[in-house]
């Protein structure tokens, strides 16, 4: 695993999804350095100087590909204290300081996957998805929001699903709102239900209960949620990870 470097980052650019979502773009300033899908960053709005100490940061999944080491990608939505102070002070051409990678919520199993994400708890997979190729495992992908517009990376997750038999897609909405259920170019997107994501909408879609392994990233009370109704199913405890970024 790659050894933390702490990298000073040019924001190239912010999407402001509504409902205060946003996706920022920080670019930094000299290769970052190697990670693995599902790991994640610090990130710190203070001035960082290298003979202190490391300034106040919250931490973000990295949804951007390992090979794309001159990009970082995240995604946030405004919870707190910190997350509110990024939405009122980032903008573009601002420069902030990241510290990458950590964490070893990393997607490596030869078999068959089950994620379960919720909102921007996406952006622990979207670096795994791009990677994704169907010599490795067959992967289902559960994601929810509010709304569909909040479905994020969802040019990336459409592709995929196009492209690769061994990667199938369903969506969540909790919102019956469909004027935009969708940005595919190349093919059909992924269905998309009304409702939140819950475990039995999906679990006459599943292939392999026993089998496969589950991945969990979202707000605490859905990964608390369906961590309970894997269980109640029989799945044990060493085949469901989570990550809960909140």
């Amino acid at each position: 695993m790659a050894t933390p470097q702490k990298l000073r980052c040019l924001v190239e650019k912010i999407a402001d999804h509504g409902d205060h979502v946003y996706t920022v773009d920080p670019k930094p300033a000299r290769l970052a350095p190697r990670f693995n899908p599902g790991q994640f960053l610090h990130l710190t709005l203070d001035d960082y100087d290298p003979s202190g100490f490391w300034p106040e940061s919250r931490v973000f999944s990295i949804a951007s590909s390992p090979i794309q080491r001159n990009h970082i990608k995240i995604s946030y939505s405004v919870r707190g204290r910190y997350t509110t102070r990024m939405e009122n002070e980032l903008k573009e051409g601002r420069w902030v300081w990241v510290k990458l990678p950590y964490g070893d919520f990393v997607i490596k199993d030869t078999k068959d996957v089950v994620i379960l994400a919720g909102g921007t708890g996406i952006t622990a997979f979207i670096a795994f998805i791009e990677s994704y190729t169907a010599s490795c495992n067959s992967v289902y992908l559960a994601y929810g929001a509010r709304k569909p517009e909040l479905l994020l990376y969802r040019d990336v997750i459409d592709a995929k699903a196009c492209t690769n038999e061994g990667f199938n897609a369903l969506y969540f909405s909790e919102s019956d709102n469909r004027s935009d259920v969708g940005s595919a170019t190349v093919c059909q997107s992924p269905e998309c239900l009304t409702g939140c994501l819950s475990l039995e909408k999906i679990w006459r879609r599943l292939e392999s209960h026993s089998e496969s392994k589950y991945y969990i990233a979202g707000p605490p009370a859905m990964i608390q949620a369906l961590t309970a109704s894997l269980m109640n199913k029989g799945i044990e405890p060493e085949k469901i990870k989570t990550d809960a970024w909140e």
